[in-house]
């Protein structure tokens, strides 16, 4: 109550915020996997479903719990935006919060790349199992860049065949 900043305290505990980014990659897998094991399994499904049922979960899903950890940085984000908005711009807390929102955003950066990485190497790998597993194409410095319908003009009769190009 005496000095009432929450900057500096975030200033300090952003650059843990970029570990959510390893959250965020394997959400969509660890959903999927929950999604399966559900259906799968009639044991797994109900005790789930009992541990859902306690006070503590609040009446949310499992779903609902693992899908937190992906909302948190863009929540601490618009916090600190809006808390800038309303700090005047002479108080004690004005720089810390500024600096903060820096790292915070950078983290929030650092898990976006991380989703779209992991969305394009999911995509390479898509590719490779439909061209047959002949070429191997998922590396991470590979990058799907455009896909789509073209016309292939043959030099000697200057037929049209259509083709599907992966860039």
């Amino acid at each position: 109550t005496t000095t009432p900043r929450i900057g500096d305290i975030l200033q300090k505990l952003a650059p843990f915020l970029k570990m959510y980014g390893e959250y965020v990659k394997n959400f969509d897998n660890a959903m999927e996997l929950v999604k399966t094991w559900t259906e799968r399994s009639p044991q797994f499904k109900f005790i789930i479903q009992d541990i859902q049922k306690e006070k503590v979960c609040g009446n949310l899903t499992l779903q609902h719990h693992m899908l937190e950890p992906v909302q948190r940085i863009p929540r601490y984000e618009m916090l600190l935006k809006d808390y800038l908005r309303k700090l005047p711009q002479d108080s004690l807390d004005w720089k810390d919060a500024e600096r903060s929102l820096e790292i915070i955003s950078t983290a929030a950066s650092h898990s976006n790349s991380a989703i779209r990485k992991m969305e394009n190497l999911k995509k390479l790998l898509e590719i490779y199992e439909m061209l047959g597993e002949e070429e191997d194409i998922v590396n991470p410095s590979n990058e799907l860049i455009k896909e789509g319908q073209i016309l292939k003009l043959a030099a000697r009769n200057t037929s049209a065949q259509e083709r599907y190009l992966f860039l």
